[in-house]
């Protein structure tokens, strides 16, 4: 009996031993410092684990149970939430279907005053069945995008008190007021051909619900996750190329790391380009950020790559005076200056994130807004998570990472000229975009230095502040420049059988600025190749010694530079006045900006009178004198051959110097009488004008000539 009781006695020992290693219960300080870690990191790593384990006395797996309970009950109050906020919308859609159904049955007639003689009320109701089965889809639409974009249910809809799942704050500015108008389109009856379809508006208002700005804080956030693990990121994510050296991404890492449940384009069409370079630009983190930010500063930022852009909403504004946390909706046209390559449109959000003490992050990313919203947007693509991010260094200067990650869709084959930089991702990529940044900021610090760094010849710029004036107007002159070469399919257009062996766009429009010529102006561009390097093309064009080999309107006289302001360090990128000799026009100078980097160069110029080059000079405000630039921009033409590059800053530009691709353009006004109609003497005046500059050019470079038949397009717009 003593055994037996003794016995009997142990197991209650052992048995409340191993019910209280069951049953342990965390202390308030553990489940305190569980909670706080959970708000930061919902899924600790195993080395996260393994630090709280020592920290708070408890086993590994004791702490991998709970986060894994902790979540488990979190998704339950989400779909606890979610059932209540769609209970709560289908009482809302059935009381309004009953008071749609009273207010039928008290219908009258306007004319007689009768009950209208209708439908019965079976075909009354079936009209009901169908609003409420689509607004349903609407839900399950909006859920989609919810798991797509967040991977999980919804957690946030009105008018259910929300749970809290953003930091962002979306108090919301409209910016709708700002449409995109047009003017008066002009007579284009004497044009065979002559379309009269109204051009399509890119933006006509939002019209974008709660439940959606709710959704795009987190798409938002989760784009902003994605873009720092792929700009910091290097293998599995990226691969060198072998031929070039640029970073290639690996797609099936990509896509393993950030599975989708779909793409956003269903046709085998369908592209992907991606891109990666970082560099170092003289400019501090807080004035780049305050520039990409806003739009406008943005697009003239870009002048070469945007060729617009406006800000349609702002959903959440910049906190502590600062841009962190702004969250904004964006519509950009990105072009390559040729007018053989569509632009790209983009509807996309954008978010600044301040990372840590003068580090930035900004992303952009598309969204799928919903039906009801139309934007009409004829060239499709879709931004995946792109941006840059921004890190201060000493004596002002930030090295920036940028990312260029898009989703194509080539609905009308790419031009054959165009086809090796496109598909490279060269057009595009972020070369492109960090090469015109570095270079932009250059001229900044120029624009910025007080000092007379001029090479002025003759004594016309007396002072730092006429400097300041001859950058501000040749900046307008290539932004205008970049402007009239724009391929937007917005344009209403006409086209022209043409027989001559350059293909010629023709571009009319209405001038109403006063920074332009009032009237009517023609401009008119085209793309050949030359088997030269974009280096050498450059330097033809740009020295004033060579320019009467292809300006036929100078008949052969030479040209003196009189004025040269420096624009970097590059000697490529400067501003020069310059002086025809032997003309009858003496009062006439040319303001020429040319400009080079990496990934392409320009050379702009537009004839100046005298009394208005001495206003700029003299340091007033060059804002009204007209100005009507032609020039010509040269781009490699993406070949991989080995060679000299065309200029500094890239890794890979020594591989790169194949042909040139050449786009010329000329721009002349047809009439002063805002009311004048273009006649076909003006387009065969301006289509010989570029084929003669054509054949010069191919002359003097000891190029072939080709002897293609073309097309002639006119396309007409309104500024």
């Amino acid at each position: 009996m003593e055994y037996g009781s003794a016995g009997s006695g142990g197991d209650p020992e052992g048995s409340d031993s191993r019910r209280k290693k069951r049953y342990h219960r965390h202390t308030a300080h553990q489940i305190q410092r569980l909670e706080g870690m959970f708000k930061e990191c919902p899924h600790p790593d195993e080395k996260q684990r393994m630090q709280l384990s020592i920290e708070l006395g408890l086993a590994p797996r004791q702490i991998k149970f709970w986060f894994q309970n902790r979540r488990t009950q979190m998704k339950a109050q989400h779909e606890r939430s979610d059932n209540c906020a769609l209970r709560v919308e289908n009482d809302k859609i059935r009381c309004e279907n009953i008071a749609i159904r009273e207010a039928l049955k008290n219908v009258i007639c306007p004319s007689c005053g009768g009950p209208p003689i209708g439908e019965d009320s079976y075909f009354d109701e079936q009209k009901l069945r169908v609003e409420n089965a689509h607004l349903k889809e609407e839900l399950d639409r909006v859920s989609s995008i919810a798991a797509k974009y967040i991977g999980r249910p919804i957690s946030q809809l009105p008018p259910v008190q929300p749970v809290h799942i953003s930091s962002l704050d979306l108090s919301m500015g409209s910016f709708g007021g700002q449409g995109m108008g047009s003017g008066p389109s002009l007579d284009l009856d004497l044009l065979p051909g002559s379309s009269s379809s109204v051009p399509i508006m890119p933006f006509q208002g939002t019209g974008i619900s709660d439940m959606d700005k709710s959704l795009m804080a987190d798409v938002a956030e989760n784009a902003m996750v994605e873009l720092l693990r792929l700009l910091q990121t290097n293998e599995p994510l990226w691969m060198k190329s072998p031929t070039d050296g640029r970073d290639v991404l690996n797609l099936e890492s990509y896509e393993r790391i950030f599975p989708r449940a779909n793409r956003h384009f269903k046709s085998p069409n369908v592209r992907i380009e991606a891109s990666r370079d970082s560099g170092v630009v003289i400019m501090n983190s807080l004035a780049l950020v305050d520039m990409l930010m806003d739009s406008n500063k943005w697009m003239e930022l870009f002048s070469t790559i945007v060729s617009s852009a406006r800000t349609l909403e702002v959903f959440s504004s910049a906190m502590m005076g600062g841009q962190s946390g702004s969250l904004q909706l964006i519509y950009a046209e990105l072009q390559v200056l040729s007018p053989l390559v569509p632009t790209r449109e983009f509807y996309f959000l954008r978010y600044c994130q301040q990372i840590e003490q003068g580090s930035w992050a900004i992303v952009d990313v598309s969204y799928d807004f919903p039906r009801d919203i139309h934007f009409a947007i004829q060239n499709p693509s879709h931004r995946l998570p792109s941006g840059c991010l921004i890190q201060d260094m000493p004596n002002g200067y930030s090295k920036v990472t940028w990312l260029e990650h898009v989703e194509i869709e080539d609905k009308t084959p790419t031009h054959r000229l165009y086809r090796d930089l496109i598909y490279r991702g060269l057009a595009f990529g972020a070369e492109r975009w960090l090469a015109t940044l570095q270079r932009m900021c250059e001229r900044f610090a120029c624009l910025m230095v007080k000092g007379t760094s001029t090479r002025d010849l003759g004594g016309v710029i007396p002072s730092p502040d006429g400097k300041s004036s001859m950058m501000k107007l040749a900046q307008r002159m290539v932004n205008s420049f970049c402007t009239s070469i724009s391929a937007s399919n917005g344009h209403r257009w006409t086209t022209l059988s043409g027989t001559n062996e350059v293909g010629v766009r023709v571009t009319i429009h209405k001038n109403t600025d006063p920074g332009q010529p009032n009237g009517v102006v023609l401009s008119a561009a085209t793309t050949i190749r030359l088997p030269v390097s974009p280096q050498n093309v450059f330097n033809f064009f740009r020295d004033e010694r060579t320019r009467p080999q292809w300006d036929v309107l100078s008949n052969g006289n030479a040209v003196q530079e009189v004025a040269h302001i420096a624009n970097g360090p590059h000697p490529g990128n400067c501003i020069s006045v310059l002086r025809a000799f032997n003309t009858s026009q003496n009062n006439m100078l040319i303001l020429q900006e040319s400009c080079i980097d990496p990934s392409g160069s320009l050379v702009v110029y537009c004839p100046v009178d005298l009394p208005a080059i001495n206003i700029a000079m003299s340091g007033e405000d060059p804002s009204y004198i007209p100005l009507l630039p032609s020039g010509f921009t040269i781009s490699p033409d993406g070949r991989t051959e080995q060679g000299d590059g065309a200029g500094a800053g890239a890794s890979s530009s020594s591989r790169r110097s194949g042909g040139s691709l050449v786009t010329v353009v000329f721009q002349i006004l047809v009439s002063s009488l805002p009311s004048a109609k273009l006649n076909l003497e003006s387009v065969t005046t301006v289509n010989n004008l570029i084929g003669n500059t054509v054949q010069q050019i191919r002359a003097a470079l000891n190029c072939p000539t080709t002897t293609t038949t073309t097309t002639t397009t006119t396309t007409t717009s309104t500024s």
